[in-house]
Parts: C-alpha cells; structure tokens; sequence
C-alpha cells in the first residue's frame, strides 16, 4: 500500500473515475468522496497528499470544505485543486487569483489536470511555517496551538496596518502634488 494518497471529491462517479483515469500513473492511492462532509472526514482520518475538490458538492459544499481546510495549518499545507463547471460561482465566494490553490473548469484534460496539480504544490508552499510558530513549538502542537495562531494574526494585522499607514502618506502626497499642480 502506498503512503501517498490522492483524494477525489466529487458528487459524480464519472468525475472521480475520469480524474483517476486521467492521473499520471505512480505510487499512490486514490480516494473518493462523493460529498463534502463524507471528503473532509477522509481529509481529516487520511491527511492526503493532494485534494482534488468539487465546489459544488451535497451535504457540505466545496467552499465549507475549503473554509474548514483554511483553518488548520497541515491541512491548508495540502496542496488543492478545486473543480467546477461553472467558474463564476467559485470567484463569487473566492476573489482571483487564487492564491492558495489551483482552479480547473470541467470539463478538463489530462494535460490540464497535470499542469493544475503541478500548480496546486506550488501554491501550497505559500504555507509556509512562519519561523515564530516553527521556534516554539513541539510537534505534538504544531497544529493544535492556537495562540501561536493568534500571535500570527496579530502579526499580519500589524503588518496590514503599517501598509494601510504608508499608503494613506502616498495618497495624502498624490492628492497635494494634483491641488498644486491644478493651482
């Protein structure tokens, strides 16, 4: 049995049995889920190494799943590539460019599953442990430590705030060269 797994989240047989045809041949095991909450109890019990995820899915939609992936950090470290037939309703719920996942329109080729799942492990990377949480912590709370968490939130909202201060000087400095220049 092989330790590396592929999990298919899709509420058509057709679709979970057109992925598996359609991935290059290796040593893996692939899963399938025909629902949301069926796919993140097997996210969750067989941490996979790629999550190929349906948007619209019964019981727990594609975006709930996603939601709840984002939560966690080994499981927002799996590389994603979501599926839909119809783009416009992930961009509803998820602004591009995607930044965390790849995004494949069905119906799709072998050729563009390949190069969405080559896309999928680069962006997982963006994952990164930041180096605070990755000091302090053992691995027995690596994932389950949520005031390192929090200490990284509050981080990111120091940082957006000092962002937010910078571009509020340039805009301040644009609109007085624009009065003088209009003067």
């Amino acid at each position: 049995m092989s330790s590396h797994k592929i999990l298919v989240i899709d509420d058509s047989k057709v679709i979970r049995m057109h992925v598996k045809d359609m991935l290059p041949t290796g040593n893996f095991d692939v899963l399938e889920a025909k629902d949301g909450l069926e796919g993140y109890n097997l996210i969750r019990s067989e941490q996979p190494n790629l999550i190929m995820l349906d948007f619209l899915l019964p019981k727990m939609s594609g975006w709930e799943v996603y939601q709840e992936i984002q939560k966690e950090y080994h499981f927002k470290s799996i590389p994603l590539v979501m599926m839909s037939g119809r783009k416009e309703e992930v961009v509803e719920k998820i602004p591009e460019p995607f930044e965390y996942f790849a995004f494949i329109e069905k119906p799709f080729d072998q050729n563009q599953l390949v190069e969405a799942i080559k896309e999928a492990m680069t962006k997982a990377k963006k994952h990164t442990k930041p180096y605070a949480m990755a000091a302090y912590s053992t691995p027995e709370s690596d994932y389950d430590d949520s005031s390192s968490e929090l200490q990284i939130l509050k981080a990111k909202v120091t940082q957006l705030e000092t962002e937010m201060a910078q571009m509020k000087k340039q805009m301040s400095q644009l609109v007085a060269f624009i009065k003088k220049k209009l003067m």
